[in-house]
């Protein structure tokens, strides 16, 4: 239950009795409300259609909740489509945008909410730090996984596991830097990390990881910058300046295998550019965070595969 107490904390009281009776959750992933519609829960691969109907007043006493009463203190992060609480948990909104010049400042008139439970799995990354280092150096390495597949919570682990070190393997701990552009990686909240991501480990947040990436090699001097869901052209450019400081990259893309790397045009500088040494593709086919095979960029071969463990 420690996962889910903060989320549970910004429910309406009328609203956390429904849960009381329910089994598993600490395998809940989401909580999604919508004016006139059915209260959804989400609790490992179940999805709980529940028979109560959500109200306008019940988005809006979360809203003030999550908000600590003070709507406007929050609107730049309101505006991005959602709120990070204490725990690390994400509120995710949707409502009627307010534009200017092109541009949203704030969403009103909230029409719905997800409430999205960060979990984090200490040592997750264990079996797979090994595969990603080279002579006790980390390599280049990116995530390959479809939505919700556990992508964000390994590539949080593997930011504690470098950042702290490993005796077992005397691995030294590295200045590592994320660059967490939703605050899904290190959950920060008022930002501190609500995620335990490493003693060595910097935080940008809520930062576009393009600008993010150059702030951090000016301003951090990390070893290792780590962030997630790459796939535009900014990033791709301060990817390859990165490298080309010598610093290590872990980064994540969607995906379902090798091909969507290779098949998509915004990649091909990397490409090109041999950045990537490794790649980790998950799935969810022995539950979340299965990791179907790691790759060698180099020998354009598998290392590993489920069915060799």
């Amino acid at each position: 239950m420690k996962d889910t107490k903060d989320v549970l904390e910004v429910l309406p009281i009328h609203i956390k009795k429904i849960f009381a009776n329910l089994k598993g959750l600490e395998e809940m992933q989401e909580i999604r409300l919508k004016v006139n519609k059915p209260l959804i829960i989400q609790i490992g691969n179940e999805e709980i259609i529940t028979d109560y109907i959500a109200t306008l007043q019940d988005i809006k006493l979360i809203l003030q909740h999550i908000s600590n009463y003070s709507i406007y203190a929050y609107e730049e992060e309101i505006k991005q489509g959602y709120l990070t609480i204490k725990g690390g948990h994400r509120v995710g909104m949707c409502g009627s945008c307010v534009v200017e010049d092109g541009k949203i400042k704030t969403i009103k008139s909230l029409g719905s909410v997800n409430i999205r439970v960060c979990k984090e799995i200490e040592g997750c990354s264990n079996k797979v730090i090994p595969f990603i280092l080279d002579n006790n150096q980390a390599l280049n390495t990116i995530i390959i996984s479809p939505p919700r597949c556990g992508k964000t919570t390994l590539i949080r682990d593997i930011a504690r596991n470098l950042s702290d070190g490993i005796k077992a393997i005397n691995l030294r701990g590295r200045k590592v830097c994320i660059i967490d552009e939703r605050s899904e990686i290190s959950g920060c909240y008022n930002a501190v990390p609500q995620m335990n991501v490493g003693v060595r480990t910097d935080v940008l947040d809520n930062c576009p990881k393009a600008e993010g990436i150059m702030m951090a090699i000016r301003s951090m001097a990390p070893e290792i910058i780590i962030c997630d869901e790459i796939g535009t052209y900014k990033d791709i450019e301060s990817i390859l300046m990165a490298l080309s400081s010598g610093i290590k990259l872990i980064t994540t893309i969607h995906g379902y295998g090798i091909e969507d790397l290779y098949n998509r045009k915004v990649f091909k500088d990397v490409i090109d550019n041999h950045v990537f040494q490794r790649a980790i593709v998950l799935s969810d086919k022995n539950g979340v965070g299965t990791v179907e095979f790691i790759y060698d960029f180099e020998k354009m071969d598998k290392l590993w595969r489920k069915q060799d463990d």
